[in-house]
């Protein structure tokens, strides 16, 4: 073998090695897929999600099932009955995927990984809920998560619950 076949492979295999495992940035900052692995331990999902509020700090990280294995991270706020996420209303791809595929999906907040299927709420529900994820971060629904955001009543809202 040739060095430089050599040579390409290790960059070859470190560019694959970043692709699965680094953060993409988006225009929030926050890092919004962290690659394909999800981590954490396999849990039953609790009784009930509201203490998860007070005891785990950041976003969770959410993982469909399915192909292309991406994992999201996700802004949320737990509630007795499962857990409120919400989207941009752009028709964003893991929205899109719960719509046309199902959501069933993992979701890992902080160690803990539970299996949990979502749900597009729609409606008023979907207004109350939304300002429960809103007043997590001390947010109302006029206000936009960042410049250029659309305003939170705008956005989208997903519920988990345990499968």
């Amino acid at each position: 073998m040739s060095k430089n076949y050599i040579i390409g492979m290790v960059i070859l295999a470190g560019i694959l090695s970043w692709v699965v495992t680094a953060p993409y940035l988006g225009n929030t900052g926050l890092a919004r897929t962290p690659g394909i692995i999800l981590g954490g331990t396999i849990t039953d999902a609790p009784s009930d999600f509201s203490p998860l509020n007070e005891s785990v700090r950041g976003p969770m990280l959410m993982k469909q099932s399915g192909f292309p294995p991406f994992v999201n991270y996700l802004s949320w706020v737990g509630t007795p009955d499962g857990v409120i996420s919400a989207t941009r209303p752009d028709n964003g791809y893991w929205a899109r995927r719960v719509r046309e595929r199902g959501g069933d999906g993992w979701l890992r907040i902080g160690d803990a990984t539970y299996a949990m299927e979502a749900t597009e709420i729609m409606g008023e529900e979907r207004i109350a809920m939304m300002s429960q994820w809103a007043g997590k971060s001390g947010r109302t629904l006029d206000d936009p998560l960042y410049e250029g955001s659309e305003p939170l009543r705008d956005w989208k809202v997903f519920f988990w619950t345990p499968r």
